[in-house]
């Protein structure tokens, strides 16, 4: 366990000239220093797994613990790291006033596409809930729209959610890892202690001063309950998300080629429907091209949009009923309410409409930054889509029978074909909007367990953010047209809109409470305000949508439901079997009895097994020894391991270590990723980058290993320890520093008697210094012979099924569904571009 310590030299405290040195508190037990350095032995079985859990290490809080320096943190795998100048961040982090430019019209295009077309259809889907029988109507709702658009959009998401975010990234999933890092509420239980050292982790520990946050955590911590139930609301909001990715873009395409009707009065509806169609397919099939490629082109034309919207509007005012201002004036709601009693509280579901495509605003977050979506959306988004929506109010406050096609009756009749035009482009923008964030929430999903492995492309070099799912995508476009040929009507599809929105807004409403309480601990009236407020107008939105459930709108709660049972028999199944690999791993003691052969043949050449146990020894190793006719001289277990952070730095991605004794051969790697992380291996790279980094580490063992034992004769009692500094260009330091505590007179200044000097052959025993160059030297002539006889990729594919007493449900679960989607899904070594005559698999099945 290490903490970090700053000492100054005031005082007569202690400095140092190596600048990127560091003074942590290491326990006496804890072999494993910062991010690289050994574990002597790893996977002891001393310590007693808890409910499945496999301890890190033993009881941190009592461990002994000694003041060491360590160096930088210097990356024991990855050479490619040390080429990185600094650690990686946010990829939009001082960017230039043009790049900002940019974003900000690609912002247009790919965030703001959904909540740019709502007055397409807003007042259409209100007034066939509540037909117009007054300029007092029109007021009301107009009143209604108004203060949805600002208190949901602008208060909630743009001023309040978009802070919320995990290191630049939006979206259910990015909450749930931002609260996975503060408090322990994973139920997968393959966390390590070193994950915390990961600099992208940000950690703010919560204050001493503030009990409420303490409490919340430990609550939440000790509590099993607590945290399936915030796993369930996780994958419920994401599992609306992608409901929302359906239905956006048979809303907006339907909507916007519905005002061919208000042009040539002999169209139909059916005509309507199957140019949607076409629509929809040309769609996704340009969804393959990227946000960046398409941002860019769609970006003017939607900026052209929220300009036609704005000038329309100003157009209407002036022209019919300038009144309508008074909309401002929150009494018109009241007085709605009491005119229409039931038929107003139906019409909440198409008033929610005008802010759809604000869950998309958070969601879309890691394709932009937060500065450049808040001021698109405050200067640009919001003063056009209010002047759009009183535009249209001033219009039907003479023109109460143009209700069924409020927008398109209100466009003047000079401008109605280029408006049309741009309209139709406008709802294919947003019809992508919610799918780009439908495949950053499943790349999220899947990085933490939750969703099946599906391909994943990247279509930016830059920005490893933008991707694209091919399977969801082209699943979406069946649903979407399933959508749009069995409920043609929008009024319906306009309430299956406004049910999935509201589930995923809910769900974020709760989260981000949460993350008040736990990570921002601020005042606990502006909390209660926040969620009586939104969660309270959410729940009442809610009430409304329900109540016409009937309709057609039923089928996206069908689809919804399906998403998550399909979500959480994957997270449970993939929890079981981690949970059973951990209580299978082999014996450190059966290693040792079978002695550094492993008690079969060893042959040359070197063996990477990849597990999914970032700690221990996997089973799957025995199945192999008992299988193989033997085994390769070198063996490495290779751990892919997903950390709830958006990017690991690359100088802090791998852990590198030994795994028994030195003549066993044995290692381990656990390469960890972030949930935005890009994987992408070349099998030639990634052997030479591992032989490479194995030399480099088993240097620096030895190079301890030195130090500590000339450490061993020196005083002990003037210096209490004696460590090593590996210095970025590979010199060794000798670091024997004495205590603070060994001063009585802290007046004088210690840089004196502490040494930092670099060492040379010969300044100690010679003969133990031969003794371990030749062993040093053996072993890499061990490694190098072992790289020639070639590489093999070992595979172990363990499957899991219930046992003969489990009840039926859990037997249905893990022998049938989850085996379906497993055996359905992209197997781990899909990301590994090896040939097969490079790969050993061996499955094993495992009864839960």
């Amino acid at each position: 366990m290490t903490t970090d310590v700053g000492l100054d030299r005031q005082n007569g405290g202690l400095t140092s000239s190596m600048e990127d040195s560091r003074w942590v508190f290491q326990a006496e037990d804890d072999s494993e220093i910062d991010n690289g350095d050994r574990d002597t032995v790893d996977g002891d079985d001393n310590s007693t797994p808890r409910n499945g859990v496999e301890l890190d290490s033993d009881d941190e809080d009592n461990a002994e613990q000694k003041l060491i320096r360590t160096g930088p943190r210097i990356d024991s795998f990855d050479v490619e790291a040390l080429e990185v100048p600094g650690v990686q961040r946010n990829d939009f982090e001082d960017v230039s006033v043009g790049k900002t430019i940019l974003l900000a019209f690609q912002t247009l295009g790919v965030v703001f596409g959904d909540v740019g077309t709502s007055p397409l259809y807003t007042f259409s889907v209100m007034f066939s809930k509540a037909p117009v029988s007054g300029n007092e109507d029109v007021l009301g709702a107009l009143s209604m729209v108004l203060y949805t658009l600002i208190l949901i959009p602008l208060v909630k998401y743009v001023l309040i959610v978009l802070w919320a975010n995990d290191d630049g990234e939006g979206g259910t999933f990015a909450l749930y890892s931002l609260l996975c890092r503060h408090a322990k509420v994973n139920l997968l239980p393959n966390q390590l202690r070193s994950d915390a050292r990961i600099s992208s982790f940000r950690l703010k520990v919560p204050s001493p001063e503030l009990e409420r946050s303490l409490k919340i955590k430990e609550r939440l911590e000790a509590s099993v309950t607590l945290k399936k139930l915030l796993l369930m609301l996780v994958l419920a909001g994401t599992s609306m998300v992608i409901a929302d990715g359906v239905v956006t873009p048979a809303m907006s395409v339907v909507s916007a080629v519905g005002g061919l009707k208000v042009g040539f009065s002999a169209v139909k509806q059916d005509e309507v429907v199957m140019i949607s169609v076409a629509y929809l397919v040309i769609l996704f099939s340009v969804q393959k091209y990227g946000t960046s490629k398409v941002g860019l082109v769609v970006g003017p034309a939607l900026f052209i949009w929220f300009c036609s919207l704005g000038g329309i509007g100003v157009y209407n005012l002036i022209k019919y009923d300038s009144r309508v201002w008074r909309a401002f004036n929150p009494v018109h709601i009241y007085y709605y309410f009491k005119r229409n009693s039931t038929k107003a509280w139906y019409s909440l579901g198409g008033c929610l409409l005008c802010a759809t495509g604000s869950e998309a605003m958070f969601a879309d977050l890691c394709y932009f930054s937060v500065r450049s979506v808040q001021l698109t959306f405050m200067f640009l988004v919001l003063p056009c889509l209010l002047l759009g929506y009183l535009g249209q109010a001033a219009y039907l406050m003479e023109n109460h029978a143009d209700t069924t096609q409020a927008f398109f009756s209100s466009v003047p009749s000079a401008a109605f074909w280029p408006v049309f035009l741009i309209a139709n482009i406008a709802a294919l923008i947003a019809s992508r909007a919610m799918t780009t964030a439908t495949f950053s929430c499943i790349k999220q999903s899947t990085a933490l367990g939750c969703f099946p492995r599906l391909k994943i492309v990247h279509t930016s070099r830059k920005f490893m953010g933008q991707i694209y799912i091919p399977v969801m995508n082209w699943f979406l476009l069946a649903l979407s047209l399933v959508l749009v040929c069995s409920i043609s009507n929008i009024y319906e599809i306009g309430n299956a809109y406004a049910i999935a929105e509201l589930g995923v807004m809910m769900m974020t409403t709760i989260l981000v409470t949460i993350v008040m309480l736990l990570i921002w601990q601020i005042n606990i009236l502006i909390v209660l305000s926040f969620v009586i407020i939104f969660l309270g107008l959410e729940l009442t939105f809610f009430s409304s949508v329900l109540w016409s459930v009937g309709d057609g709108s039923w089928i996206i709660l069908v689809f919804a439901v399906v998403l998550f049972l399909i979500m959480y028999i994957w997270n449970y199944g993939s929890k079981l079997k981690y949970e059973t690999e951990v209580k299978e791993k082999m014996s450190m003691d059966l290693l040792r009895e079978l002695g550094p052969n492993l008690g079969t043949i060893r042959a040359p050449g070197i063996g990477l097994l990849y597990n999914e146990l970032a700690k221990g020894i996997p089973a799957i190793f025995g199945h192999f020894l008992t299988t193989l006719p033997a085994v390769h001289s070198m063996v490495i277990f290779v751990c892919i391991k997903y950390v709830p952070v958006p990017v690991v730095p690359q100088n802090e991605r791998f852990l590198f270590r030994r795994v028994c004794p030195r003549s066993y051969h044995i290692f381990r790697c656990v390469a960890r990723y972030g949930y935005k992380d890009a994987r992408k291996e070349n099998h030639h790279t990634f052997e030479q980058l591992l032989i490479e980094s194995l030399e480099k580490f088993i240097r620096r063992e030895a190079q301890e290993r030195s130090l500590e034992s000339d450490g061993e004769g020196s005083d002990s009692e003037e210096y209490s320890f004696s460590r090593v500094l590996v210095a970025p260009n590979g010199s060794v330091y000798s670091l024997g520093v004495p205590l603070l505590a060994d001063f009585r007179d802290t007046g004088k200044a210690v840089m004196e008697e502490s040494t930092s000097e670099e060492l040379k052959p010969g300044t100690s025993s010679e003969s133990l210094m031969s003794e371990a160059d030749q062993s040093l030297e053996k072993e890499l002539s061990f490694i190098r012979k072992a790289k020639e006889s070639g590489v093999v990729y070992l595979l172990g594919h363990g499957d899991i099924r219930a046992r003969k007493d489990s009840w039926f449900i859990k037997k249905l679960i893990i022998n049938y569904f989850y085996a379906f989607l497993r055996k359905n899904s992209r197997r781990g070594t899909a990301n590994l571009s090896v040939p097969h005559s490079h790969l050993l698999q061996v499955g094993m099945q495992y009864m839960v």
